[in-house]
């Protein structure tokens, strides 16, 4: 292994863990403020959940660059596809952090961001499983 490839590998793996873990631990705190209506919490996580969200796509970038000519392999093929559902699963988990965010600074006592908190809660979750399974088959199948 050259040092470019440590470098990518070390690049990868640091995002991964960087990156990946607050914005899993932001969705998935997002449903337990909103029920408590705390604004201010929200907007931190929000804004946490997009700056990790975009940093995310670094574990994506380095991860090409390290895979080169393996990325016809089964278990690659199958992590990029569930690390680009779970990049859509981001930006729909983002659009309801800003829909609770809004709905809650209005003070509006007919729309108090249910809708959000389980969709959120629900997304959040897969997810999680899915960066998960994407941590399996990297560990597992990779030679």
């Amino acid at each position: 292994m050259s040092f470019l490839d440590k470098l990518l590998l070390w690049l990868h793996i640091g995002f991964s863990i960087f990156a990946i873990g607050p914005v899993t631990v932001a969705t998935s705190f997002t449903p337990r403020y909103i029920r408590a209506r705390d604004v201010g919490v929200l907007r931190h996580l929000h804004r946490t959940t997009r700056i990790f969200g975009v940093l995310t796509l670094g574990v994506f970038l380095f991860g090409i660059a390290l895979g080169g000519s393996a990325l016809g392999r089964p278990y690659l093929s199958i992590s990029m596809t569930l690390f680009i559902v779970s990049a859509v699963l981001l930006v729909i988990i983002e659009r309801d952090q800003r829909g609770a965010v809004r709905a809650l600074s209005t003070e509006a006592p007919e729309d108090d961001a249910k809708v959000q908190t389980g969709r959120i809660a629900t997304l959040s979750s897969i997810m999680a499983l899915i960066w998960l399974v994407i941590l399996v088959l990297m560990v597992w199948f990779n030679p």
